[in-house]
């Protein structure tokens, strides 16, 4: 078959969606356990136990995992939620709080710990419906059946195995949309940008998912124009590359900013920036045709431009805007080591989705590129 694909969890987007939560809610129980970030405004975490508590149900908040805060956090969690005999768990943040709160659903009914699920042990059939509300949009593995944690042993990535139906619900108010706090915040953008265009690459990529990640693509590439200051775009393209996502495949440049992430102090989309032109340059030779329509969407082919011509000013496009937003190519302020990165290199290559990549993936590759960047 072509495809096949099921679209469980209800997704709400939009101005205010906030406001569904307690109706939601209400039809998996009567108690809840609210996973806050540490960043969110006491004000808003306040707001969402108020809605909950409209709807006659009891909210329970964990507001103590932080930047700082590694994965096994969720063992705490789960404590606390088999302790107040919450019903539903909800992941109120950016992606740190959707991970950790995301391994807490898999892992409550059978109150695993968080290495044991690290390690490969799930249950398919048991877990707490998870209820996402992020603040800082939907990453490349939000809907697919699986997803990758930093293991705080060794600060290398792993990949996790998700049950098909763990989401209940994904609310995306556009009005709690943020920008992540560093030193050039608009660099979050491009998390989306390299998540959409290796999953319109992939091997697994089919009529839906182009037909939804060109849409993302052209909304990202609007955003990148503006900086990024449409809330209620930057719902809809963080939703359209993450469901994309799910019908294709994310690709190795996802995983690498991950396992950069997860080994050294440096941003996830500050690496996916950098890493954007160079994984780029490797579709350009085995995927022409669509890096070419990349082009299109991002404004830089000329209209009498062939294939070739085109899919090579795609590269040209996103370095123009990296230099327009004042994004640095590389990660060399960071001073990490060459002989560091190794380590996570092979983790980011294990990780089964890169199969996907229209190429094989040689360390040789991966290490070229750190090479330039570092």
């Amino acid at each position: 078959m072509d495809i096949s694909f099921k679209f469980d969890p209800e997704i709400i987007i939009g101005a205010d969606t906030l406001s569904t939560a307690g109706t939601i809610c209400s039809r998996y129980g009567k108690r809840i356990m609210i996973a806050a970030d540490h960043d969110v405004d006491s004000k808003i975490v306040n707001k969402l136990k108020e809605i909950i508590k409209d709807s006659n149900i009891e909210a329970i908040v964990f507001d103590g995992i932080g930047e700082s805060s590694t994965v096994d956090m969720a063992d705490n969690v789960v404590e606390l939620t088999h302790a107040a005999h919450c019903d539903a768990i909800i992941g109120f943040g950016g992606y740190k709080i959707q991970l950790i709160s995301r391994m807490v659903a898999i892992m409550m009914p059978t109150k695993i710990k968080s290495f044991d699920l690290l390690e490969g042990r799930t249950s398919q059939s048991k877990f707490l419906p998870f209820i996402s509300i992020p603040t800082e949009g939907l990453d490349a593995f939000s809907l697919t059946n699986f997803f990758v944690a930093p293991d705080p042993r060794n600060r290398l990535v792993k990949f996790v195995q998700s049950p098909g139906r763990l989401y209940a619900a994904i609310i995306i108010d556009s009005n709690l949309l943020t920008l992540p706090s560093d030193t050039n915040p608009v660099t979050f953008l491009f998390d989306g940008v390299i998540a959409a265009v290796e999953a319109y690459c992939s091997l697994k990529a089919n009529f839906l998912s182009d037909a939804i990640l060109e849409r993302a693509i052209n909304f990202f590439a609007k955003l990148l124009k503006t900086s990024g200051t449409n809330a209620d775009l930057y719902a809809q393209a963080s939703f359209l590359a993450a469901f994309g996502n799910a019908a294709s495949s994310p690709g190795v440049g996802s995983a690498l900013s991950y396992a950069i992430n997860a080994r050294f102090p440096v941003q996830k989309h500050h690496c996916s920036a950098v890493l954007l032109p160079y994984i780029m340059e490797k579709l350009i030779s085995v995927r022409p045709e669509k890096m070419a329509r990349v082009a299109s969407f991002l404004g830089s082919a000329g209209k009498t431009s062939s294939v070739a011509e085109a899919a090579n000013s795609a590269i040209t496009g996103i370095q123009n805007c990296m230099e327009s937003l004042n994004i640095k190519g590389d990660l060399k302020e960071f001073n990490i080591p060459l002989d560091r990165v190794t380590a996570a290199v092979e983790a980011a290559r294990n990780l089964e989705f890169v199969a996907n990549s229209p190429w094989t993936v040689s360390h040789e590759d991966a290490f070229e590129i750190f090479r330039k960047i570092l």
